[in-house]
């Protein structure tokens, strides 16, 4: 007597080879859902090396190629006469003070100071913003206690809040450590929520019926699959620390790049004022970069995958 749980199969017809053993292995990966083995079969066919050389070389070059252009137009520009020479100086005489700011150690005075304040206020932020995020998605009560609050302060633009912050807490580091608090807390805030909210419900559905709890369910589940769109919310935070940092210096600080810039300005320093938007440019690039690193580092899962 066949089994019942035996699929049902035409005796006039020869069976046919389906990979069932894959999807019924890689099931127990709640993240994958069975799309490992799949995806992993595509990437045993890795092209030779030359060739992905070639294809790395073609894509720098293309992702190079319009920065390039923008240098040479500011070399090339002020001292052809397109641009006074006086109020957009050539790259090289920028980064002749650049260099000048380096050797001296004032860069690093002032960068030690900017960075100090943007990671205090990053950190506090982000570590506040996630377990929050997670508890407004994941639990309707605490939205609906959250949200209508939320709402009122979310579409509140932290420079506005400036005066407010130097009249509660002076002009000192607190209130400089609070705005960028205040800055970094929406974008982790908004997307933790949006990411929690937005986990594929044949995941939960898959966890749940596996018998897991709710924490392990959103420590398997909920977190890892929500990792991307979390780091998408970092990675912006990152960058409001320090452009809201900057212009928090610029109105009272006695160090900082964005008191480097000012006080550069003020004193028709002209090379020296590029030279700090060039610092604060390449502090973003760099922070951006960590935040990539660490983004890729909590999402192995997906990259190992893709």
């Amino acid at each position: 007597m066949p089994s019942t749980l035996s699929p049902r199969t035409d005796p006039g017809t020869a069976p046919l080879a389906v990979p069932v053993a894959e999807d019924t292995v890689a099931f127990a990966d709640p993240p994958t859902l069975g799309r490992r083995p799949a995806l992993a079969a595509d990437r045993d066919a890795t092209p030779p090396l030359s060739r992905r050389v070639r294809a790395h070389a073609a894509r720098a070059l293309r992702a190079s190629i319009v920065l390039v252009l923008f240098l040479a137009l500011w070399e090339v520009a002020p001292r052809v006469g397109l641009v006074d020479a006086v109020f957009l100086p050539p790259l090289s005489r920028v980064l002749g003070a650049f260099g000048t700011l380096v050797s001296s150690g004032e860069l690093a005075l002032h960068l030690g100071a900017s960075l100090s304040r943007a990671g205090t206020g990053f950190a506090i932020a982000v570590l506040a913003a996630i377990p929050l995020g997670v508890a407004i998605g994941w639990y309707g009560r605490v939205s609906d206690v959250l949200n209508p609050f939320l709402e009122l302060f979310r579409n509140t633009a932290a420079l506005a809040l400036l005066p407010v912050f130097i009249l509660i807490l002076g002009i000192g580091e607190t209130s400089k450590i609070a705005l960028v608090v205040y800055a970094c807390t929406f974008p982790v805030l908004l997307t933790t929520i949006s990411a929690v909210r937005s986990v594929d419900p044949l995941l939960v559905k898959s966890a749940r019926s596996l018998g897991l709890s709710s924490l392990r369910l959103l420590q398997k589940v909920v977190l890892p699959a929500a990792v991307p769109t979390v780091f998408t919310g970092v990675r912006m935070a990152g960058a409001s620390s320090i452009l809201v940092l900057i212009a928090a210096e610029m109105v009272g600080a006695k160090a900082g790049l964005g008191y480097l810039i000012t006080y550069a300005q003020f004193n028709f320093q002209i090379e020296k004022m590029y030279a700090g938007i060039i610092a604060i440019a390449l502090v973003g690039v760099s922070v951006n970069g960590v935040l990539l690193t660490l983004e890729r580092h909590f999402s192995r899962w997906r990259t190992a995958s893709s």
